[in-house]
């Protein structure tokens, strides 16, 4: 490694994001690399091919497009590599897949993502791979649930819907010591704000249609891997046929150069939500680990320099038709799926129906709300109004 590789590996993250992946070789002396469509690959002569003497050789296993995003992943992730896939939940697959062979068992937290476990309930039981569900506060005394087939631990923190904070280095750590694979799903705080890898993770999650994307027009997928477990996950994506297409590709690294500033901006502005939530006495529990009344809020601030813009409340003894009365009524949220766009989000979710480990007591109906890039006043003021509005439709009931 030269100086000057040296010196980029010092630079904050902010500035690697903006550059991350530009490598003259492949992009020339564009800003942004070509987006190349391709399947087949010209080689100069038999032997080449025979040999697969050149830099790239199908559509599929690669090209400058893709090598400039799975070599920035890489960058930010601190990984010995990266690999792109055409969704989140993709990633997901593919992560596990490259961890579990049939007979073995893996443990995943019960706060889980829930079509991460719909396909552990479907494709990896039809796989003969048991998988056991536990609680986010376990801790290191995760040591107690493993079996001589515990092959893998999945963690994702903060916790899909619920928003539990789990300790990562503690139960990495107990994971290595009985040989098997950790994968974490870090799409909420992004490498921007949680490395997985630096805590002892050998495979970090992203779906990329979020926060990286950024502008809910793409659905991607990204796995890095540390050097231990980096050989395992290219031979299972190459040998499952993965690829996104270069357009999505190319959205995907675009979204990349302006992570830092867009989620600093709706961090604060999702503070500054969530801080006047707290205080409104519709509201039983507002679930976002940056807030110091969170219970995961000292992992939070141990483990991570930042937060994204998601995150749940919790209605005190609402009725589920004021609850949806509430979420009809804003104008500035959206009622969709996903989130990590720039428009606020507001969906009304139900985690009793996932949960069988740590079951879910709210006082009330959940809310989970997505702060996009609007000015927090007026998405207090929206809030504000729908309230009201539920207020009112209740006293002339």
């Amino acid at each position: 490694m030269n100086s000057s590789e040296k010196d980029t590996k010092k630079r904050a993250i902010a500035s690697r994001l903006v550059r991350a992946g530009r490598d003259p070789d492949l992009t020339g002396p564009f800003v942004n690399p070509p987006v190349i469509h391709a399947s087949t690959v010209l080689f100069p002569d038999t032997d080449t091919m025979l040999g697969r003497r050149q830099r790239y050789h199908y559509g599929r296993r690669g090209t400058p497009t893709s090598e400039a995003l799975e070599t920035a992943i890489s960058d930010i992730e601190g990984a010995a590599g990266a690999v792109i896939c055409p969704s989140g939940l993709n990633a997901v697959s593919t992560a596990l897949l490259s961890a579990l062979s049939a007979g073995d068992e893996v443990l995943i937290v019960d706060c889980v993502y829930g079509p991460v476990r719909h396909f552990a309930d479907t494709v990896l039981r039809r796989m003969n791979i048991d998988t056991v569900y536990y609680d986010p506060a376990v801790g290191a005394d995760i040591g107690a649930l493993f079996t001589e087939r515990t092959r893998a631990v999945y963690l994702e923190a903060p916790g899909s819907l619920t928003f539990e904070m789990q300790d990562v280095p503690a139960i990495a750590a107990i994971a290595r010591e009985r040989g098997a694979v950790t994968l974490f799903d870090n799409t909420w705080a992004t490498p921007l704000y949680f490395r997985p890898l630096e805590a002892g993770i050998d495979l970090s999650i992203q779906a990329g249609t979020k926060y990286i994307g950024g502008h809910s027009d793409v659905n991607l997928g990204f796995v890095a891997a540390n050097q231990r477990h980096w050989p395992a996950l290219k031979e299972t994506h190459g040998t499952l046929g993965l690829c996104a297409g270069p357009d999505d590709i190319y959205l995907g690294l675009r979204g990349l150069r302006t992570l830092a500033v867009r989620m600093e901006h709706q961090m604060r502005s999702a503070l500054t939500v969530a801080t006047w939530l707290e205080q409104r006495p519709e509201i039983a529990r507002v679930l976002y680990p940056p807030l110091p009344s969170d219970p995961g809020h000292a992992l939070w601030k141990r483990d991570m320099t930042g937060a994204c813009g998601l995150f749940g409340i919790v209605l005190a003894g609402w009725e589920l038709a004021d609850a949806k009365a509430f979420v009809d009524g804003l104008e500035l949220f959206g009622i969709g799926a996903s989130w990590g766009g720039f428009e606020s989000l507001a969906i009304l979710a139900d985690p009793r129906r996932y949960r069988t480990a740590a079951p879910w007591t709210g006082e009330g109906p959940l809310i989970r709300l997505h702060i996009g890039l609007e000015d927090p006043d007026d998405l207090i003021a929206d809030l504000d109004a729908s309230f009201a509005g539920v207020a009112e439709a209740k006293l002339s009931r």
